[in-house]
């Protein structure tokens, strides 16, 4: 997906044979357990709402990339659905996409908030005898009420010694400005890996149908967002414009029916939400169409992940 308009950021086509002297590039991987709050951060870092946000865990299932341009570097972050133990199909995928977004990281990034109780799992493991630089960051400090900071700080350094801990806000983006300095002192020398107008590796349909998804984990309660993904089968973009048809997908009938909602306002509500976010996203007009089909148990099958994404 390439920039919606000039940014700070940007400093217009640079190819390897043009590249700057001394130009650095390099992948920075964001991880850490659901609901600490690492796609704030990612856009928080890349200064674009890239990443869907709900107070829901689980919310992103796809490792997203977000690409931040100066005229001497390039900074592609990652980030990658929550660390869970996988019940499902669609989870294996998910974890899939935090352990290689591990294998090609320059500097990985690991949040953990005020809150959480972590117990030991394989990432964690991992983490403490990686060779790439690992900066732990303690998020939500904006909510530090208890004094918690300190206890969780000498949590962590017992946990991972050696590790630089620094506590942040993602969403007030404090202590953002020194994490992004040792990045960029971190990430070796190298040309762009991707062209510098670009914002991300994601196709507009992807955004699309994520911004749908976001409005399901907003409007709905219970399994019903979990049990739900999205598909843009048409995507037409016309000068002021964008008309698209999007397919949401249910495991069972009585979910589509909550989908849908008496005389179809829960669904009206939500495409009108998801268009007006779209719209706001894209930068034009859109038409949105949106239909409601049953695939049933699509989060156990590998077939049916394949088709959405998951896999590939």
């Amino acid at each position: 997906m390439t920039e919606k308009d000039d940014t700070p950021h940007s400093n217009g086509l640079i190819t390897p044979e043009n590249t700057p002297p001394h130009h650095k590039a390099g992948f920075v991987s964001i991880i850490g357990k659901p609901n600490v709050g690492k796609s704030t951060l990612m856009n928080q870092m890349v200064g674009e709402r890239l990443s869907i946000i709900t107070s829901k865990a689980q919310t992103t299932r796809h490792r997203i990339m977000g690409i931040l341009n100066g005229p001497d570097y390039q900074v592609v972050y990652s980030d990658t659905p929550g660390i869970i133990q996988p019940k499902y199909e669609l989870h294996r995928s998910m974890m899939r996409f935090v352990h290689s977004s591990l294998e090609d990281a320059d500097i990985i990034l690991f949040v953990t908030d005020l809150f959480e109780e972590y117990d030991e799992d394989e990432v964690v493991q991992k983490l403490q005898h990686v060779q790439v630089p690992v900066l732990l960051l303690i998020n939500k400090i904006d909510l530090d009420k208890d004094q918690k900071l300190e206890e969780k700080t000498a949590y962590w350094q017992e946990k991972m010694p050696g590790r630089k801990i620094i506590p942040i806000s993602a969403l007030e983006g404090k202590n953002i400005g020194e994490v992004f300095d040792i990045i960029l002192e971190t990430i070796p020398q190298h040309p762009p890996y991707f062209p510098k107008d670009e914002l991300s590796d994601k196709p507009e349909r992807f955004f699309a149908a994520e911004i749908i998804r976001e409005k399901i984990f907003q409007n709905y309660k219970k399994e019903v967002p979990y049990s739900t993904e999205v598909a843009i089968m048409e995507f037409k973009e016309e000068e002021n414009i964008i008309r698209m048809r999007a397919e949401i997908y249910v495991e069972r009938k009585t979910q589509k029916g909550i989908i849908i909602g008496k005389g179809g306002e829960a669904l009206k509500k939500t495409g009108m939400e998801a268009r007006q976010a779209m719209e706001s996203f894209f930068g034009k007009q859109v038409y949105l169409e949106t239909f409601v089909k049953i695939q049933p148990d699509w989060r156990k099958h590998n077939t049916q992940l394949n088709r959405f994404g998951y896999n590939s």
